[in-house]
């Protein structure tokens, strides 16, 4: 999300931070890209409007022409624009109010209502502990109560069973009337949905709103819809009132203008977005780190969370144990790609470094190929256990069946190898030097990689990690920092 629009800004403003004085001329071109670039982004033109204005108003002020770095304060302006343009607080879904809590979901035909009903309540079933009820309120779309019933199983939360006949609003009431007996903490109210927005719709909303009286309104928009989720969203909050938004298939919306516009057009906040069809890819929104991805500052803060929910922190200690002895075998190499591929991959982990949208070219013509580690992780599964624990047992024989078995090479096998004992070989340096895996663990960031493991990264980044010096202290799980990229096939795309 925003990929477009991120690569956009940050090519204008590093035009900017390059000069050492700055006239009221230059801020004012500058502010013209942006504006054509915010335009471009899907952003609606009233939101860009404002935006423009409030930014020029800070920026050809004293503030900046006599700054001492003007260049930056004007991105520091920007940043601070964004922020309040998507909301200055992340405000997560509100369960303070008498149980049963009543969650209403509102939104058109198709933008993902039922399925963000059953990651909603995952959410809070499993991260805030709260006992969940939903119920289907679609009676018009066929199978759309047996779809929530089907969701419910698979995240092991409670649906209101169906009852032939029953219209939306008795179906709301039984729901809260069965949530307030079955001591429910909390009940999700998965309405239907139109084509579009019409009276009928809006009629059916406001009946059950006032039947229910829920606590929370959510109004659920694809991001990929553009300017015409502004439009419904717009429509919505008039009509029946939202207490936020929920944005859909923001991973594949790369201009990201819904989210900057319906957060301005209806003051609403933005409390959820959906990353991905599992039922566990839902992530809370955060303005400030949002903004921060926009202006290519990454995104660390997100990043540290990701990996301490994700990983297993015990594990990496363990391997981290080890590691102090000199001991670092392909059973641990295993982990730290299974520990890799929790947290987004390869390309996941590097979106979230600052700085890497500006060598985002250089990491394209790298072609980083994410079944890399898909294809390591299948190459060691097929050892046996002995070969797993001591490599030098494979002799070229059993490199052919393990190639055989994992469907691979035996070059890709000899390059795995090579980068196992050249990762090995860094733990045990750093275990003996001073300070032992403080570096890894708790002190000085992630470790630099040797040429061979950086593989195809581009030249001129350290070790081949983009952004080393701003990695967090520590990143749970990720002991021998970012498995080695091979060269050659192993590292690229076919």
């Amino acid at each position: 999300m925003f990929e477009s629009l991120s690569d956009r800004l940050t090519g204008i403003f590093d035009k900017l931070t390059g000069r050492g004085a700055l006239n009221e001329a230059d801020v004012n071109l500058a502010l013209r890209e942006v504006r054509r670039a915010l335009i471009e982004a899907d952003v609606a033109l009233e939101v860009v409007r404002a935006f423009v204005d409030k930014v020029r108003e800070r920026a050809v002020g004293a503030e900046v022409l006599k700054s001492v770095t003007p260049g930056q304060q004007v991105v520091k302006i920007v940043n601070d624009a964004l922020v309040d343009m998507l909301g200055s607080d992340a405000e997560p879904i509100d369960l303070k109010a008498s149980a049963p809590v009543g969650i209403m979901m509102v939104g058109l035909q198709g933008s993902g209502k039922t399925t963000t009903s059953a990651k909603i309540a995952l959410r809070l079933q499993e991260k805030e502990k709260r006992k969940v009820l939903m119920a289907s309120l679609d009676v018009r779309r066929p199978a759309a109560q047996e779809q929530l019933r089907v969701l419910g199983e698979q995240t092991g939360v409670t649906t209101l069973p169906v009852v032939e006949g029953q219209m939306p609003v008795q179906i709301a009431k039984r729901a809260h009337e069965a949530a307030k007996l079955g001591g429910y903490d909390v009940v999700i109210l998965d309405t239907a949905g139109r084509l579009h927005v019409d009276e009928p719709l809006m009629l059916e909303m406001a009946e059950i709103k006032a039947a229910t009286s829920p606590h929370e309104i959510l109004l659920v928009a694809d991001a990929l819809t553009g300017q015409d989720a502004v439009n419904v969203a717009r429509s919505f909050d008039e009509r029946v009132g939202v207490t936020g938004i929920v944005l859909t298939r923001v991973e594949g919306d790369g201009r990201g203008g819904a989210a900057l516009s319906m957060r301005a057009v209806t003051g609403k906040p933005i409390k959820l977005v959906g990353v991905g069809e599992k039922m566990d890819a839902l992530e809370e929104f955060h303005p400030e780190r949002i903004a921060n991805r926009i202006l290519g500052m990454g995104d660390v803060v997100s990043l540290v969370e990701k990996a301490a929910e994700t990983l297993d922190a015990d594990k990496a200690e363990k391997i981290a144990a080890k590691m102090k002895k000199g001991m670092f075998d392909l059973d641990d190499l295993a982990d730290q790609l299974v520990q890799m591929k929790k947290i987004g991959g390869i390309g996941g982990v590097l979106n979230m470094l600052p700085g890497v949208g500006k060598i985002k070219k250089q990491l394209d013509a790298a072609n980083l190929d994410e079944s890399i580690i898909k294809r390591q992780g299948a190459i060691i599964s097929s050892m046996t256990k002995a070969e797993r624990k001591t490599p030098k047992l494979l002799n070229a024989s059993r490199k052919k069946r393990v190639a055989a078995g994992s469907g691979t090479s035996v070059q890709e096998i000899n390059k795995l190898l090579k980068m196992h004992r050249q990762m090995a070989d860094m733990m045990k340096r750093m275990g003996k030097g001073k300070g032992g895996l403080a570096g890894m663990f708790g002190g000085g960031g992630m470790p630099e990689m040797p040429a061979d493991m950086a593989g195809q990264m581009p030249q001129g980044l350290p070790g081949g990690m983009p952004g080393q010096g701003a990695m967090p202290a520590r990143l749970p799980g990720l002991g021998g920092g970012m498995p080695g990229l091979p060269k050659g096939p192993m590292g690229r795309k076919k």
